[in-house]
């Protein structure tokens, strides 16, 4: 069946099923790996290791980020050209986008790697704790230039219909790398700089076999003489730019709230934030891969009229959000403790109280988190970014800031209530957004 058969034809529930699945299933093997990797870190090397990888992390995405800007901003306008039959006009974006993700790779790592230790040294750590999360950020920088382009091989993958090659790719690199960090960590015994080896061999492993349709000619896209112009760059920032911006807003607050915790509870409170991290981290591509993946479909039949097939599509997005939310609300309330240790099995005392105490707040986080996202991603299907660039930046950034200062005289209390005051906010900002639009 084709796309334009499967987008205006197949009944919304089938079609919710069909699109959504591999997409889920792509997200859930990122998400578990996510989390393997904090319960290796924190089990193998203990609870500075762990507060260690957690302040380094930021800056890590933000690496990453900048080649997401590329593979995403690039997609765009490879998938206009190849609609318009134009293939070798697909081809050279394609391959001046690869080559400016690997320079931009080179640049960002070079400087990351130069800069680690007085990044973290900003962020208030010292000592030991200082020491191993600039190891982190090292590795990750060093390996940066045969890194970072397997997040635009993924979205090349899916342009071309490879969309279950795209999907066991995320799954071999997911486990690939848990395989490797067991080995580092628990058989040879290495330290935290082996936690980050594991993740990008992993990564550049699967950035090769992802080349392979490429490099043999089997894709409709494949390399050639790049020719580079300055309205091609500027197209390809510009279609990138929203999911870039919504990137370096969630890392900036993820650096303030760590440069805060430092200072309000030190280790202990970086280590009881990054769990909420790994717990975030395990929820929210479920989410992604469900509403994200409807996106074509929506799109589609907004652009043919067809309201009421859209709206009935959306509500399976809305719905489907929903009861996941609801069913982690549920979850985390009834077993902090349990998830609390996956992440530091020697946690006890004070450390495991604050731990226990803060997810229960944090669960609260989904009870109204599902609609911003699912509005999120409606909007940006229906051509509507600044509404969606709104809604995220206003997530990922204004609302998490506003409330740091709102709900400082709660301490860490405050911190841990910052998710679900955002995610009110967030869904308040969606419902008037949505309203809004009704009444347009």
């Amino acid at each position: 069946m084709g796309s334009a058969a499967l987008f205006s034809k197949t009944p919304p529930l089938k079609l919710f099923f069909l699109a959504s699945i591999p997409g889920a299933i792509s997200m859930l093997a990122s998400a578990l790996y996510q989390m393997l990797d904090g319960i290796f870190v924190g089990q193998f090397l203990g609870a500075t290791a762990f507060a260690a990888v957690n302040l380094a992390m930021p800056f890590v995405i933000i690496n990453f980020s900048l080649a997401d800007l590329i593979g995403v901003g690039s997609s765009v306008p490879i998938s206009i050209s190849l609609g318009k039959k134009q293939e070798e006009e697909a081809s050279n974006i394609f391959t001046c986008a690869c080559l400016m993700i690997v320079g931009t790779g080179v640049l960002i790592g070079a400087l990351l790697f130069a800069a680690a230790p007085l990044l973290i040294r900003l962020m208030g750590a010292e000592g030991a704790f200082a020491d191993l999360a600039v190891q982190y950020i090292r590795v990750y920088a060093l390996c940066s230039p045969f890194t970072t382009i397997v997040f635009a091989m993924d979205n090349f993958l899916r342009i071309c219909g490879y969309i279950r090659g795209s999907m066991f790719l995320n799954i071999l690199m997911s486990a690939l790398s848990a395989v490797l960090e067991f080995v580092f960590l628990s058989v040879l015994g290495w330290g935290i700089w082996a936690a980050a080896l594991a993740t990008c061999t992993g990564m550049f492993l699967c950035a090769l076999l992802a080349l392979i349709p490429f490099l043999r000619g089997k894709a409709l896209l494949h390399f050639c003489k790049p020719r580079f112009s300055g309205q091609m760059v500027r197209q390809v920032v510009a279609c990138g730019s929203p999911n870039f911006l919504n990137n370096i807003a969630g890392r900036i607050t993820s650096i303030l709230m760590n440069w805060i915790l430092v200072r309000l509870g030190g280790e202990m409170a970086v280590s009881v934030y990054g769990i909420l991290m790994y717990a975030e981290g395990f929820i929210q591509p479920l989410l992604y891969g469900m509403c994200d993946s409807l996106q074509p479909a929506v799109g589609y039949n907004w652009g043919a009229g067809k309201f009421s097939r859209v709206r009935a599509i959306e509500k399976c997005c809305f719905c489907a959000s929903g009861i996941v939310s609801i069913g982690a609300v549920f979850l985390i309330a009834l077993l902090p403790e349990q998830i609390a240790r996956l992440f530091m099995a020697d946690a006890g005392g004070e450390m495991l109280e604050v731990a226990v105490g803060a997810l229960r707040l944090f669960s609260l986080t989904y009870v109204t988190r599902w609609f911003s996202f699912a509005t999120q991603s409606y909007m940006l299907a229906i051509e509507k970014p600044v509404a969606a660039s709104l809604i995220s930046v206003s997530t990922a950034l204004l609302f998490p800031v506003l409330l740091v200062l709102l709900l400082q005289p709660l301490g860490l209390t405050g911190i841990w209530l910052n998710f679900a005051g955002t995610a009110a906010l967030a869904a308040l900002l969606s419902g008037g957004i949505l309203w809004k639009m009704r009444g347009n």
